[in-house]
């Protein structure tokens, strides 16, 4: 390995460093509490090595939600290449996202920290990233009910139109989990989401 080989090396070594520690202080103590100086002292390094390979806390956040949205990504993916009918998948796709949201809270937090917030955190290039992220999730629910009118088994004339209006269902129903002990003590979220899931998949007939 060449001198120019060990130094990029080093280099991406000391990113995964960084990275591991924001990590490590999002999942033990959640996205508000994170801060350059507590990751530098998660990481054992200066402040000053932070902003060497990160402008700002933006970009390690950027970082973090790509890793999570990757992991949704791959997820999904899989969901959509499985021989089932297009609506299995649509209701295989929403059970997937409820189950990142719980297994994967921390990721889900991250993303929904800055997807919720009327406030733009980013710089445009950094949004632009992140949005673009996000877009390929769309893009998969899209291709599904698309194919699914290629071949008769839809009736829907816009599906980009349902992919936005399909995933904002699923993000903001899953919101509502926190209502599950007061105005919904009665009622269970998960199948409340189910029920929504189902309502939404029926509607493409």
């Amino acid at each position: 390995m060449g001198v120019k080989e060990r130094k990029a090396l080093e280099k991406q070594q000391r990113r995964n460093q960084i990275l591991d520690a924001a990590r490590t202080l999002l999942f033990s103590s959640g996205v508000d509490s994170i801060s350059i100086s507590k990751i530098a002292k998660q990481a054992e390094l200066g402040v000053g090595t932070i902003y060497f390979y990160y402008k700002n806390k933006a970009q390690i956040f950027v970082a973090l939600q790509k890793e999570g949205v990757a992991l949704l990504y791959s997820t999904i993916l899989q969901i959509s290449k499985k021989m089932i009918d297009h609506e299995g998948k649509l209701t295989r796709i929403a059970k997937a996202y409820y189950s990142f949201s719980e297994e994967q809270k921390n990721y889900f937090d991250i993303i929904n920290y800055f997807l919720s917030s009327p406030i733009i955190f980013f710089e445009s290039n950094l949004k632009n990233q992140i949005d673009m992220s996000g877009h390929k999730l769309l893009l998969i629910i899209q291709d599904i009910v698309a194919d699914g009118v290629h071949q008769g088994f839809f009736n829907e004339e816009d599906p980009e139109k349902f992919s936005i209006m399909f995933w904002g269902t699923l993000h903001g129903l899953i919101q509502f989990k926190k209502f599950e002990r007061t105005i919904f003590e009665n009622e269970s979220h998960e199948l409340l989401y189910d029920y929504s899931v189902k309502k939404h998949v029926h509607s493409l007939k």
